[in-house]
């Protein structure tokens, strides 16, 4: 990657919830980087932590417990006053929420949606020039007949445009970072790769550090630079996307490669069980070992830990190297590093 000028800093990260008398984290220990003009892939299933983490650098859970350090550009996010963070927010950073239709006000035109960040961040601008603005946006995004699209509400829009329209809210004031939650989520195949193309497009204009949180593999395949695999509020696999899919290690991320469909595939692999919740979440050793049961328990890590196995590909637990499927041979399909 050309420009390696280091964009987001997160260090031992906690983000927890009260349940009854007592907080449960639902992202446990995070560290990653992101750099500038890079795309950062966070994929994982449900309840792995993903939107949380999410909400967590953008500032906007209420009611959580945030322990360790966000560094943006050099100031720690997570200890500042909530003015300086409102001025952060929609201008230097800025986040593509999962559901445009809840994430839009039902009452507000669209035009004076898209406004509101204009006239919160840029209020030297004349109410002529946000309304060029905002069609300049809705352009951008690719949506037709702006002037009319203006004055509509969402109700009225599909659910490709409405997500065309929070993209354009979030690029408004063209900010460096960027937080992809979801966005193509309930979108037709078409309307998918229109959207990941104008966030491409964002990405080579902007020059912006882009998170894309999905739990969809081939989104990440063909948009990511590097990848992060969460499971449990934990980090298991990071590295870049090239290394990722052509030699994942963790028995999560190859159960997550090995259930989606291939060419000439038989049958689907299906990882058993689901992901506990918050309050029932393994604390202590490998928290993948329940769904691997056929694995021995003494290959797993009592406090299992990200190692480097090769530069820029972390692991997080020794079970890797003796992880295989039941369908495999224990000793010719181990897919690990001894």
């Amino acid at each position: 990657m050309r420009n390696k000028e280091k964009l987001l800093d997160i260090s031992h990260l906690k983000t927890s919830f009260r349940i009854g008398d007592d907080y449960y984290a639902a992202v446990d220990d995070v560290s990653l980087a992101l750099n500038k003009n890079e795309v950062l892939g966070i994929v994982g299933e449900s309840g792995s932590g993903k939107s949380a983490l999410a909400f967590s650098i953008m500032g906007l859970h209420t009611r959580a417990k945030i322990e360790g350090n966000i560094q943006f550009k050099g100031q720690d996010i997570t200890d500042i006053s909530p003015g300086v963070l409102n001025k952060l927010r929609g201008n230097d950073m800025a986040m593509i929420f999962q559901d445009p239709l809840t994430a839009l006000n039902p009452l507000m035109e669209i035009g004076d949606q898209i406004a509101e960040t204009l006239i919160l961040h840029r209020p030297e601008m004349t109410q002529r020039q946000r309304k060029d603005r905002v069609i300049e946006l809705l352009n951008l995004v690719g949506i037709p007949r702006p002037e009319h699209v203006f004055q509509q509400f969402p109700h009225e829009l599909s659910g490709g445009m409405r997500q065309r329209v929070m993209i354009s809210i979030a690029i408004a004031n063209k900010p460096e970072l960027l937080i992809a939650d979801e966005p193509t989520t309930a979108l037709d195949v078409t309307i998918q790769a229109q959207i990941l193309d104008l966030i491409r497009e964002l990405k080579e204009d902007m020059h912006a550090g882009i998170i894309l949180i999905t739990h969809d593999l081939g989104v990440v395949a063909e948009m990511a630079d590097r990848v992060a695999v969460m499971y449990a509020g934990q980090v298991v696999e990071i590295a870049d996307a090239y290394t990722l899919f052509e030699k994942p290690l963790h028995p999560y991320t190859r159960s997550l490669l090995n259930s989606v469909p291939t060419e000439g595939q038989d049958k689907l692999h299906v990882i058993q069980g689901i992901v506990p919740s918050l309050k029932n979440l393994p604390r202590e050793g490998c928290r993948f070992a329940a769904r691997i049961p056929w694995v021995d328990q003494s290959v797993h890590e009592d406090r299992p830990e990200l190692h480097e196995v090769s530069p820029g590909h972390f692991v997080r637990c020794t079970c890797y190297k003796h992880f295989y499927f039941p369908d495999e041979s224990k000793e010719g399909q181990s897919h690990g590093i001894s």
